[in-house]
């Protein structure tokens, strides 16, 4: 399966995806990298590792792996802090290796170039088997629905999902119930959505929920949190 993709240039530089069939893009139009940073690695796998220094290895659950952003920002943190990291990412939709192969975003940060060749990799890493990509990450990609996917456990969900006027399946309670019901007990469940729907349904879930800053040209963003007790 694939859909019809552009590569547009977002307010930081950074290349995101516009898909004209849901009239949305992959990422914010004031910044994809920026966005990644914000809301999926200050907000999410930093946080759990600050909470949780001597746990590991790191079990991240990615609901759109997409263009591969998240994931390779990941792989950067594992290596660059010497931390395992179990990385589940779902996608039913992957990119044609003429997209990806044309996206930017190892040159965003030239102090970190040197992982560049492990962007691709991700990408052209087999579906639907685990991969030891290096030395601190290994991946398993599942090219399929969050609605047909099976879980594992995870201690941080990067729920990246279409927004949910354009994907509304994929914010439904009951989807939401699947993700949180797989995550550990201190799990972390981080979002740039902030919608008051989807902070009403985490709480029904059992989730401690947080309205943070967003990222550029957001204002606020969503973690939830699931109690250890």
């Amino acid at each position: 399966m694939s859909r019809e993709v552009k590569i547009i240039t977002t307010e930081d530089g950074s290349h995101s995806l516009f898909v004209p069939e849901l009239n949305e893009s992959y990422h914010s139009f004031h910044g994809a990298y920026r966005e990644s940073i914000h809301v999926f690695m200050l907000y999410g796998l930093e946080t759990w590792y600050m909470r949780n220094p001597e746990t590991f290895p790191i079990r991240i659950f990615e609901v759109g792996f997409g263009t591969g952003l998240n994931a390779w920002l990941t792989l950067v943190w594992a290596e660059q802090y010497k931390v395992p990291v179990l990385y589940h990412t779902i996608e039913p939709f992957p990119l044609e290796k003429e997209i990806y192969s044309q996206l930017n975003y190892t040159e965003v940060d030239t102090s970190i170039y040197h992982y560049a060749s492990y962007f691709k990799r991700l990408h052209t890493a087999p579906w639907n088997e685990g991969v030891v990509m290096s030395e601190y990450f290994n991946m398993k990609k599942d090219k399929v629905t969050l609605e047909e996917a099976v879980l594992y456990p995870s201690d941080v969900v990067f729920y990246d999902a279409f927004a949910p006027n354009k994907q509304p399946e994929l914010w439904t309670k009951e989807i939401l119930d699947k993700v949180v019901d797989t995550m550990n007990p201190g799990a972390i469940f981080t979002t740039y959505c902030a919608k008051g729907q989807l902070k009403r349904d985490l709480k029904e879930l059992g989730l401690e929920v947080e309205t943070l800053p967003g990222p550029p040209g957001k204002k606020e963003m969503v973690r939830a949190v699931k109690p250890s007790h």
